[in-house]
């Protein structure tokens, strides 16, 4: 189903994307980053920290590191402005580290854990669950541009096929 070659674009892909999106709300004020945009998490930091919090339950789970201190929800509130700013860079280097070691082996078979939104024990194949990890933050990347463009921002275009062969450093 997927390659270590495929994991590999999509964690520079979620790093690129990710420096984009965080510069061009880094261009916006407090007000305009917490304001209820009408997303499923609300606004453009919320929908971050959601984020935030969803790649490092992720990534915990496939490098078995550290996962979120926090709940789901109170990602929301704990996790501010000057966090994620601060630890985006940082959480976005751990996915590529974990997707440069991976080889084809890594995706076979199942994977169980515990889900606290579902209350119970979830078993699904690795690589769906790889797979869950890019998706999940393209799809949520995609309402942070569109908030970030209704606000004013300019992030850059999304297309994969731009996608350039250094990610931007981050400052």
């Amino acid at each position: 189903m997927i390659t270590p070659g495929y994991v590999q674009t999509m964690a520079r892909y979620n790093a690129w994307q990710n420096h984009s999106l965080y510069h061009a709300a880094a261009g916006l004020d407090d007000a305009a980053r917490e304001a209820d945009r009408g997303a499923f998490w609300g606004g453009i930091r919320q929908t971050l920290a959601h984020l935030m919090w969803g790649d490092l339950i992720w990534i915990a789970r496939f490098d078995g590191g550290e996962g979120p201190d926090v709940g789901g929800k109170e990602a929301l509130q704990v996790y501010d402005w000057p966090m994620i700013w601060a630890r985006r860079p940082q959480l976005d280097a751990r996915i590529a580290a974990w997707a440069w070691s991976t080889t084809e082996a890594d995706f076979e078979g199942d994977m169980t854990w515990y889900s606290g939104f579902f209350g119970h024990d979830m078993t699904r194949s690795k690589a769906l669950c790889v797979v869950q990890l890019f998706n999940h933050q393209t799809h949520h990347r995609g309402q942070v541009h569109a908030m970030l463009t209704a606000a004013g921002a300019r992030p850059d275009d999304t297309d994969l096929q731009l996608l350039p062969e250094d990610v931007p450093e981050w400052h």
